[in-house]
């Protein structure tokens, strides 16, 4: 008696009775197993309640004397001892189920259940290949942002003067062509010539750019209150002056 016998004599078994095996059965079929080989392979052993539910999983006791049994009825455990209760330990020997099959049906059974195997790893393996080109990972948890996707690209719209297209567009709306060309011109200037450099050119423009275009049109639109004199007229209006150097003779 082996592990390994014993293990396959259990799937051929499952195999042929897939209807009536459960996760549950293999859990305990195969802790006996490790059980028996820990005592040193003895024919008979006890079989803890407690400790086998532990090491299976399960914490009902119905569920695991049903199962229990259902290994006796299947021909895998043989009852020697039953326990007093739930707390004591069954006396349990293990079986080949020998009065399942026989040489020739074992023989027959091991090719069908390899060719089981290698045909449902064969489509496992296509499945898999054919559906890794489907599949889209998510690279990172932040929300897709369009912004990121396509980087804004700044035109140089006047010397050293790089803006957006929208933010051109913007400002010819407000401005003008006209007003939004001396803006670009005042800044480009302002910046050659102080060596200033900005994060945001169109901040500029509208931070303080603006303001001096505002008032470059205020003092352009204020009259000139200074009088102006017509020369010829002014010399028309003096009097004459009066000559005392006249002497008569």
């Amino acid at each position: 008696m082996n592990s390994y016998d014993l293990s396959r004599k259990w799937f051929d078994w499952c195999f042929e009775n897939p209807e009536k095996v459960k996760p549950i059965h293999s859990a305990l079929y195969f802790f006996a197993i490790e059980h028996c080989n820990r005592l040193g392979w003895k024919e008979k052993f006890g079989l803890p309640t407690e400790m086998t539910k532990d090491a299976i999983g399960v914490k009902c006791w119905k569920a695991y004397i049903k199962a229990f049994n259902d290994l006796s009825d299947f021909g895998f455990f043989i009852i020697i001892e039953r326990s007093k209760n739930q707390y004591s330990s069954n006396i349990i020997a293990l079986s080949y189920n020998t009065k399942a099959h026989d040489k020739a049906h074992d023989k027959a059974l091991d090719k069908a259940l390899d060719k089981a195997i290698a045909k449902h790893t064969t489509k496992h393996t296509q499945s898999t290949r054919q559906s890794k080109p489907s599949i889209n990972k998510q690279l990172t948890n932040k929300p897709f942002n369009s912004k990121q996707a396509t980087p804004s690209i700044k035109k140089e719209v006047f010397d050293n003067v790089f803006l957006e297209q929208k933010e051109i567009d913007s400002l010819i709306v407000k401005y003008g062509e006209t007003d939004t060309q001396k803006m670009f011109e005042k800044l480009s200037n302002y910046k050659t010539q102080e060596g200033k450099q900005y994060k945001s050119d169109y901040g500029a423009i509208n931070n303080w750019v603006v303001k001096w275009l505002a008032k470059e049109k205020q003092t352009a639109q204020t009259p000139n209150l200074t009088p102006k004199t017509d020369t010829k007229e002014q010399a028309n209006n003096q009097p004459t002056p009066k000559n005392y150097n006249v002497y008569s003779f």
